[in-house]
């Protein structure tokens, strides 16, 4: 059996790392008395995963924890153990429990939504760029790989865009092939409106991934995937 933890990061843990993230919540499991799957070998540890990693900057309210139990356990047992085991800057907002069988959360991510508030005095020229990106065929961008840099269109890769009471709202496609990340969506518009790239708040609404029928649906509600 494993539990689907959608909890919230906040803005006071906004700057913690992934690595620190996972080293704190291999810690929390520990303290939540629950039956939590161990890896073998000289050093084990919590067997988990998290759907996505979160950028160093960003706040969240859905990021999904995958663990794996020892023992079959109730759900209301498992949101209390959590509750009790982390920081009100990680709020945990919905636990599901699933089966074996169910698909590792990281493995069903397809695309996530975001709020992106830029700042300084460019703020309105990126959000007026909005309409020319969502009317432009192509809008070329650099996007950062473990192997490098290479050069990709930003179009196909936005679901959804639109402005409105001074953010951005944003689908973007969020897979091991195709990732659109906002910092690169904020280069295109900056290069649309002729500024600079300013300095941006952004906060992950949701994570997404294709129900049985093929159409997106938030992580935790996906039944058959």
């Amino acid at each position: 059996m494993r539990t689907l933890l959608r909890f919230g990061k906040n803005s006071r843990l906004r700057f913690v790392s992934h690595l620190d993230l996972q080293r704190f919540f291999q810690r929390a499991l520990n303290r939540t008395g629950l039956p939590i799957a161990f890896s073998q070998g000289f050093n084990p540890h919590a067997v988990m995963s998290f759907a996505s990693a979160l950028a160093v900057g960003w706040t969240s309210e859905y990021e999904i924890l995958d663990v794996k139990l020892a023992a079959p356990m109730g759900r209301g047992r498992v949101e209390e153990a959590m509750r009790a085991a982390l920081p009100e800057d990680l709020p945990v907002l919905g636990v599901r429990m699933v089966d074996d069988r169910f698909p590792a959360a990281m493995s069903l991510v397809r695309c996530a939504d975001y709020r992106i508030i830029p700042e300084g005095t460019d703020a309105a020229a990126i959000l007026a760029a909005v309409e020319p990106y969502l009317a432009a065929e192509h809008v070329m961008g650099v996007r950062k790989t473990k192997s490098g840099e290479r050069e990709i269109d930003l179009r196909p890769l936005t679901l959804s865009l639109a402005a409105r009471d001074g953010s951005l709202y944003a689908r973007l496609m969020l897979t091991e092939r195709d990732t659109l990340k906002p910092d690169v969506l904020l280069a295109g518009l900056a290069g649309l409106a002729g500024v600079q790239v300013p300095r941006v708040h952004v906060h992950r609404l949701c994570l997404l991934g294709e129900n049985a029928a093929g159409e997106l649906s938030p992580l935790m509600e996906l039944k058959n995937a």
